[in-house]
């Protein structure tokens, strides 16, 4: 059974994670989806409008003649003999033209003024964001062969660390996740000509909280997977639980099953064998031989009628009708440790009884309570391999409550089979095959128990005896 429940919870596992990943991998692309329709119309109107006021410039009206300001034929040619000739030199030159360049371009930007204008003409949400970034920056001395001067995501010491950004060269706005997604528009501006230079400048748009607005927009979608994954688990615990409680319970009646007839089969035996008897001319010749034949029919009679009723009553009594009546707990002890001694046959056994209570009239039906503690001191003796087996029964006062301990020094008990023992043909697996039985005499006790409304806790450990405390209510 262990090896089937583990290939069921491997199936189980993995057939989740897969589910997993598929709910995933539609959840990521319905994402992305939505990501690249995330306020696309206005990023369109924006692209629209922010094309309009460039068509002849750079970065913004007037960016061309700050960025000609820098880097003209002058300064490229400077720059190309440094080039050639010191390249430490250039590097730094390089950096300061820039870095001046990149302020000025700072100080003069008009992008916030356009960014109020376009959202207030196309009433576009008003925490619309942007960033104008400069990406890349290179000169050509000849042949069109371009020296970068500046690329995003390098470090350049001599260049404002401020301005600098790790997608970079911020001109101005505050958008700060830059992303393919917001991108707006993106500019590369090149000549094909000697001593020039070419430059990539990217407008980004976007609201501040973008991912949070996308989640928001695929909620539903989320909650509906979240939810489907759930019941998907939910029906497999109860599934696989109600299969391992069917499985167990198959067990059980297997098991019920070959002990009825291993019970049925005895008597059954010993009547097949004595009515042979009593048809043999030359043993009921003697008339004294019939008696105890048939005695022996009647005793294996009465025996088989037993186990019909103890089946009946195994498959049909759900609880007991009892009779209570107000007795003495100490003298009801007297009678029915008398009637079990004088059951015993092995001298080896000690059955004591210790009164301690001092307050024992309790309401109680008799004929159970003799079932219960007879079955319970049958399984005291049945699950013990001491050379000097030894019951103890004792009653002490809690409060307004009588305790009735029997203890033991059988072979104790797990935990996990604690909680067992009192299920219908549950039978203690260790010693199956050395006892016989039903595996219905703790399942009476508990129905004792709970139709006199009492309480019953267990103390045991393997290898150290078993003590079973009754909870009563003293009247």
């Amino acid at each position: 059974m262990k090896s089937i429940s583990f290939s069921y919870k491997a199936i189980a596992v993995a057939s989740f994670l897969i589910l997993s990943a598929v709910q995933f991998f539609l959840i990521y692309n319905t994402y992305n989806l939505k990501g690249e329709h995330y306020y696309i119309a206005e990023k369109d109107i924006i692209k629209e409008e922010y094309g309009a006021i460039i068509s002849n410039e750079l970065a913004y009206p007037g960016g061309v003649r700050i960025i000609d300001k820098y880097l003209n034929g002058a300064s490229i040619r400077h720059l190309e003999t440094l080039y050639n000739s010191n390249k430490k030199a250039f590097e730094t030159y390089q950096q300061q033209i820039t870095d001046s360049m990149y302020h000025d371009l700072v100080r003069n930007n008009i992008m916030d003024s356009f960014m109020q204008r376009v959202t207030e003409k196309h009433h576009l949400a008003k925490n619309f964001r942007y960033a104008l970034i400069i990406n890349q920056l290179s000169v050509t001395f000849k042949n069109n062969v371009y020296i970068p001067l500046y690329k995003a995501g390098t470090s350049y010491p001599l260049i404002d660390e401020k301005l600098q950004k790790p997608y970079g060269i911020l001109l101005g706005g505050t958008l700060t996740d830059i992303k393919l997604q917001n991108q707006t528009n993106s500019i590369t501006v090149s000549v094909a000509s000697n001593y020039t230079y070419k430059i990539t400048i990217a407008l980004h748009a976007d609201t501040p909280y973008r991912m949070l607005g996308i989640l928001k927009s695929i909620l539903p979608i989320l909650l509906l997977s979240l939810i489907s994954i759930i019941l998907v688990v939910f029906l497999f615990y109860i599934t696989f639980r109600n299969w391992q409680q069917q499985k167990k319970l198959a067990e059980m009646k297997s098991d019920f099953v070959n002990s009825i007839t291993h019970e049925f089969h005895t008597p059954l035996a010993a009547i097949m064998i004595a009515n042979k008897n009593l048809q043999n001319s030359r043993i009921i010749e003697d008339k004294k031989n019939i008696g105890p034949l048939t005695d022996i029919i009647q005793r294996q009679s009465d025996r088989l009628k037993s186990l019909f009723e103890q089946v009946w009553d195994i498959t049909n009594t759900q609880q007991p009708h009892l009779n209570k009546k107000q007795q003495s707990l100490h003298l009801l002890l007297d009678d029915i440790l008398l009637d079990y001694r004088l059951k015993l046959t092995d001298s080896n056994i000690q059955l004591s009884f210790t009164p301690d209570a001092t307050s024992d009239v309790i309401r109680v039906d008799t004929f159970w309570l003799t079932t219960m503690l007879t079955n319970l001191f049958d399984n005291a003796l049945k699950y013990n391999n001491s050379s000097s087996k030894e019951i103890h029964v004792r009653t002490v006062n809690s409060g307004s409550k009588l305790i009735l301990e029997i203890a033991d020094n059988g072979i104790g008990m797990s935990p996990e089979t604690q909680k067992l023992i009192f299920e219908k043909f549950y039978r203690h697996p260790g010693v199956l095959k050395n006892s016989k039985g039903l595996g219905v005499g703790l399942y009476y006790v508990k129905l004792c128990i709970d139709a006199h409304q009492w309480n019953i806790d267990i103390n045991s450990e393997p290898g150290k005896g078993s003590r079973f405390n009754i909870i009563i209510p003293v009247n």
